[in-house]
């Protein structure tokens, strides 16, 4: 991969909020895709995550919620509950969250939410 600083960035990005999870995805894209391991490194964690207008704590909020609205991205939403409790978001405020979602995404989504946080807590105990 060519390392540009937005690449170094992104990089450091990842491993500061999303720990371990974060680089286990990279690392599992790596052999089939490196280019797709290279834009995930440089846009969302380069770029967007650099971003000054909200603080981290919204952002992973906004994300948690997001990936549990859309109901297709278990895994994702998984690694982004462990990145929201890494920096200091509740369980309490994402299971929150997921009420919220009830409402404007449905009780589908937001079961499948409170699930993905239950399988969350039960793997870092």
């Amino acid at each position: 991969m060519n390392k540009t600083e937005r690449f170094n960035t992104g990089w450091s990005n990842i491993k500061k909020i999303d720990g371990k999870a974060g680089i286990q995805v990279i690392e599992s894209l790596k052999e089939i895709s490196p280019d797709l391991a290279k834009y995930t490194i440089e846009y969302p964690f380069g770029d967007i995550y650099n971003r000054k207008t909200l603080h981290l704590r919204a952002k992973e909020m906004s994300v948690v919620a997001a990936l549990a609205a859309m109901g297709t991205a278990q895994p994702q939403l998984k690694v982004h509950i462990h990145t929201a409790l890494n920096i200091g978001i509740t369980k309490e405020e994402i299971a929150e969250i997921m009420l919220i979602i009830s409402v404007y995404a449905g009780f589908p989504a937001a079961l499948n939410g409170t699930f993905a946080l239950k399988e969350v807590m039960y793997e870092r105990d």
